[in-house]
């Protein structure tokens, strides 16, 4: 296996100034036991900066929000759920499509390449725990590229 020297590697630095957070919903073995996928990504570029899979619920949100902290973001687009209103203050977000075109792309994407998510699909997960493999792993791969 060969390695590479880390002085011919360079690193790009760059401060993320905004960000575009969205919550994506799926199920594991009936719509009854509800799923959710919450990711926030660079408003400017569409890198995703941190991603969690839980309830749509506050407590995941603050989750997600304790991974953005080191990002130092000064300003979220996002939709209308209430969760962001309780949680973000009104200066620093804005609500509306038109902000977060890139998070639903990567929805589609979402939706295309991983079949237990498209709609109308006989392909559904049975357990929480294989849910959020499966999706964890195409995130870490597709988004970050980290071999599986």
């Amino acid at each position: 296996m060969q390695r590479c020297c880390p002085e011919a590697s360079t690193v790009e630095v760059r401060r993320v100034e905004a960000a575009e957070v969205a919550e994506r919903w799926n199920f594991v073995q009936s719509k009854a036991h509800q799923r959710w996928l919450w990711h926030a990504s660079d408003q400017l570029t569409g890198v995703v900066l941190a991603y969690v899979l839980g309830r749509r619920a506050d407590k995941v949100f603050v989750e997600v929000q304790k991974l953005l902290t080191p990002f130092g973001l000064v300003h979220f687009y996002t939709d209308a759920a209430g969760v962001y209103e309780r949680h973000l203050p009104v200066t620093a977000h804005t609500v509306g499509k038109l902000h977060t075109q890139q998070s639903e792309r990567k929805h589609l994407t979402l939706r295309t390449r991983i079949k237990r998510l498209a709609r109308k699909t006989l392909c559904f997960s049975k357990s929480v725990f294989m849910h959020d493999t499966v999706i964890g792993l195409f995130v870490n791969r597709y988004e970050f590229g980290v071999p599986v």
